[in-house]
């Protein structure tokens, strides 16, 4: 059988996603027939043994696929150096080693993916994917017009202007506005750092909706297994990713 990269091979054994097992080999937990891995290395999938802080590490056949409600208060990591509670916490018992694709801000709710298929997260998690993200934001005031003109504008984050959101506003009741924003590239904290700018605080804020998924029924804290037809979906608009890329 051919070669691949090792990070490919953790990641169809369902160790990690190719990123972070790249971070793996690079900290000296991985090893290739018991000799320590380096960055780069490639492995015969067929006759090389790869094991992981002492555990063998095998391709797996079939892949686990998982929509989860992250409540509040909970980080989209697989694991937490400060010691917080993660998204993993509330998947334990969905077999196997899961991690979630993409991330979720720890304040902010709602849906997220979660999946040991280490290929269709390297492209869903790609830049260059653009799967829309839906969330609703519950903020303090009501909003104006120029609220929502200057709400849908593009922002700089970390060096690289955003793409412009779609915004609209759902609901005034109380005091408070609650606001949609569907964004395609759902850069680090670009709801609340929008939000920020026009002096909105914001109280509650939710994605609900991945693409075309969503399950309004779906209680916080609770995950379900993704059906095949949503299955099929993912790597539909993934192969689509593969498609634009190479032609």
């Amino acid at each position: 059988m051919e070669k691949i990269r090792l990070q490919k091979y953790l990641s169809l054994a369902g160790v990690a996603s190719r990123r972070a097992a790249e971070r793996m080999i690079a900290s000296g937990r991985v090893t290739v027939n018991g000799k320590a891995a380096s960055v780069g290395d490639t492995v015969d999938p067929e006759n090389d043994s790869v094991s992981v802080d002492g555990i063998p590490a095998e391709p797996i056949r079939g892949h686990t696929y998982v929509l989860l409600n992250k409540p509040a208060g909970y980080v989209s990591t697989a694991s937490d150096e400060k010691g917080r509670p993660t998204v993993c916490d509330l998947t334990g018992d969905a077999g196997g080693r899961i991690w979630p694709v993409g991330r979720l801000d720890m304040y902010s709710d709602g849906l997220i993916i979660m999946t040991d298929d280490g290929e269709l997260t390297n492209v869903l998690t790609h830049p260059s994917h653009g799967m829309t993200k839906t969330y609703v934001a519950r903020v303090t005031r009501p909003v104006s017009e120029d609220d929502l003109i200057s709400l849908g504008e593009p922002i700089e984050i970390d060096g690289r202007m955003t793409a412009p959101a779609e915004v609209r506003l759902l609901r005034v009741a109380d005091g408070e506005s609650e606001i949609e924003f569907i964004l395609r590239d759902g850069r680090n904290r670009q709801i609340r750092r929008l939000c920020e700018r026009r002096s909105l605080p914001v109280k509650k804020l939710t994605r609900v909706k991945i693409g075309e998924l969503a399950d309004p029924d779906l209680a916080p804290g609770k995950w379900r297994r993704l059906t095949g037809r949503e299955v099929e979906y993912l790597k539909n608009s993934a192969m689509g990713v593969k498609e634009n890329a190479d032609s």
